[in-house]
């Protein structure tokens, strides 16, 4: 799938899931190249109906196209990086990674189905920022042109698809920092800790 137009330009003290995204964010978005690449190999078929049926347990709008995204006789290969990070391609292309427990869709799996996921908007004037690799912080998702889903929304902790005003494609992922509903009430501060975005390492990633 073409980039979208855009695209080329999105611990301590902190609760364990955002120290684990923490983790991510730095080595994903900041400085991940090549040399994090500790292993690689291929996941075996038993192995990969778990990761097909996991996925469609986190997201189940994908349960209808999980064998489209990720073909019977495609091959999964894991790959093992710095920090105990983990991503999975399929014909060279990363479609998910792992950090612990949760999968955590990238941004090209996200293109080929994306009404599958949770979905916040930013605002235009926040797109800079997220392309940038910045924290979102509440404003972005409450004036005008932004959207936020109705009561009672997305709690604290959730991963969430990035969208952007007037923007086809999802630009970020990242991790809710405080549910939705505090993000409407409170409307300061930061409210989403960015995990991958358009342009960063990871969507630029080739292992070929």
């Amino acid at each position: 799938m073409s980039n979208p137009a855009y695209a080329s330009g999105f611990l301590g003290g902190l609760p364990r899931s955002f120290q684990v995204n923490k983790q991510i964010t730095n080595i994903i978005t900041n400085r991940f190249t090549r040399e994090d690449v500790h292993s690689r190999s291929k996941v075996k078929s038993s192995i990969q109906r778990t990761l097909k049926a996991k996925l469609v347990k986190q997201y189940p709008k994908l349960e209808d196209v999980i064998d489209e995204l990720i073909p019977k006789k495609s091959q999964i290969e894991l790959i093992k990086c710095e920090d105990k990070i983990q991503l999975y391609t399929v014909d060279g292309e990363v479609l998910f990674f792992q950090k612990f427990d949760e999968l955590i869709p990238s941004l090209k799996l996200v293109h080929k189905f994306p009404e599958a996921y949770p979905t916040v908007q930013v605002d235009r004037g926040a797109i800079k920022s997220v392309l940038s690799g910045a924290n979102i912080m509440c404003p972005g998702l409450t004036s005008a042109g932004a959207e936020l889903p109705p009561a009672p929304g997305y709690e604290k902790g959730k991963i969430v698809v990035i969208n952007a005003e007037n923007k086809e494609n999802a630009l970020a992922i990242g991790e809710l920092m405080m549910s939705t509903e505090e993000i409407k009430s409170i409307n300061k501060g930061h409210s989403i800790e960015l995990i991958h975005h358009l342009g960063d390492p990871l969507w630029n990633f080739s292992i070929e």
